[in-house]
């Protein structure tokens, strides 16, 4: 935990963090009560976004002159690549954003900037493993699941851990990531689709039953689960299955009501770029969680389908189309938790599962690089308008206040109130 002192804000002193199972005394020792996680599968490109390096201009074209790089697909390797994108100092801070990032921009005095992030794993899938459990072994508890056990919801007919995931992809798409691992599956995320029929699998709304005849099926029900539990009480799955069906009753009333935006302002709509076909989508999602958050659902995770931000080929017309996508519900994400008075009390968590090779992959891509990349974190206590760490000259390898997964993960669940040991 040596990254925790500098990422969160000095204004919240850091409290013993609790023992877990102990909701009650969360906010006398946690900065945070929810988190959502904007999470960018397949690996954005830290110098074309988050860490200008002047040297990939001068070097463009020549062989990288610092010795051997890990090179993923390296058959294809090349020269040095240079970014195609300017970057300029925002905000009071005078934080250094790529072009491809105005709505970012407009709110980067709300982040902590982490330059300095490496991981264990250069693969896509043992790197996932590794930035969603903290491990590169598969069969771990996600960090969501642990914060949904050590936490549990503050609300009584919506999941703790949810899940938003592309609309029309099956939402058992890398369910590995949001998996409980060994943990009882009741901590496992549920997923949420945004723009379907059924929203949530295995979820059927009982729209043709009459209020009070579902009320008395129901009760009529939990007599029968009672009885079998009282009949096996060396059975202690049963209990949490009980759970698990009295929160489903409760969400085939809650979950539409929730998906339905025809509430919010058109303020709000365009804000999140709702009425614009490329931002619709990604843009419902960012809203959702600030819905769900508001709700009292402890940790949101929003998923892109595939792994868009794998930019091998043609890594400037990707990183154009996916910040095209992403870049304005982002930041609307922030302005809206913050007039509402919810981002001190929501870390708002920006990243992939690794970086990008300041080399070329072919004549025009990035491979993949877990030596040195960049996320972004706000609110619940993170510190605003700061930068942490550092690359090396070309972006490929943290040299200074480095973060590892493990730093990430303990100071998230501290800042949470929990004790990541």
């Amino acid at each position: 935990m040596l990254a925790l002192a500098q990422l969160l804000d000095a204004q919240f002193p850091i409290a013993a963090a609790l023992p877990a199972h102990n909701p009650q005394a969360l906010p006398a020792a946690g900065t945070a009560r929810s988190v959502i996680c904007l999470f960018q599968h397949g690996g954005p490109s830290q110098v074309d976004l988050f860490d200008p390096k002047p040297a990939l201009l001068k070097w463009n074209g020549q062989p990288y002159p610092r010795g051997e790089l890990e090179v993923h697909s390296e058959k294809e390797s090349g020269n040095v690549l240079e970014s195609p994108f300017k970057f300029k100092r925002q905000g009071h801070a005078q934080i250094a954003i790529s072009e491809l990032l105005p709505q970012l921009a407009g709110v980067v005095d709300e982040i902590t900037l982490i330059r300095s992030m490496t991981t264990d794993a250069v693969d896509h899938e043992a790197a996932l493993r590794c930035i969603h459990t903290g491990r590169r072994d598969a069969g771990f508890p996600s960090w969501g699941s642990w914060i949904n056990y050590g936490l549990g919801s503050e609300c009584e007919n919506l999941p703790a851990y949810v899940v938003l995931s592309d609309p029309g992809g099956l939402p058992t798409d890398g369910g590995r990531n949001w998996s409980a691992g060994w943990l009882p599956a009741v901590y496992q995320g549920t997923a949420f689709r945004s723009a379907d029929e059924a929203p949530v699998v295995n979820l059927i709304t009982p729209s043709t039953v009459p209020a009070g005849a579902r009320r008395e099926q129901l009760a009529f029900l939990d007599l029968l689960n009672r009885h079998h539990q009282r009949q096996h009480p060396e059975n202690n799955e049963l209990d949490a299955r009980i759970r698990n069906f009295e929160l489903a009753a409760q969400m085939q009333t809650s979950v539409p009501a929730l998906l339905d935006l025809s509430g919010e302002t058109q303020a709000t709509r365009v804000m999140y770029g709702l009425e614009r076909e490329e931002t619709r989508e990604y843009g419902t999602r960012c809203l959702l969680a600030r819905r769900l958050i508001e709700q009292g659902v402890r940790f949101v995770q929003v998923f892109l389908s595939g792994q868009p931000w794998d930019t091998h080929k043609d890594n400037a017309g990707g990183l154009t189309n996916m910040c095209g996508i992403t870049d304005q519900p982002s930041a609307a994400l922030l302005r809206d938790l913050k007039q509402r008075g919810l981002l001190d009390s929501t870390i708002v968590l920006w990243g992939g599962e690794f970086g990008r090779l300041p080399i070329a992959q072919g004549t025009d891509g990035r491979d993949h690089n877990r030596h040195g990349f960049s996320m972004w974190a706000a609110g619940g206590g993170f510190r605003s308008g700061y930068v942490h760490g550092e690359t090396d000259e070309f972006g490929y390898r943290a040299v200074r206040d480095n973060v590892t997964i493990h730093d990430l993960h303990a100071t998230l669940l501290h800042a949470l109130g929990l004790n990541h040991l």
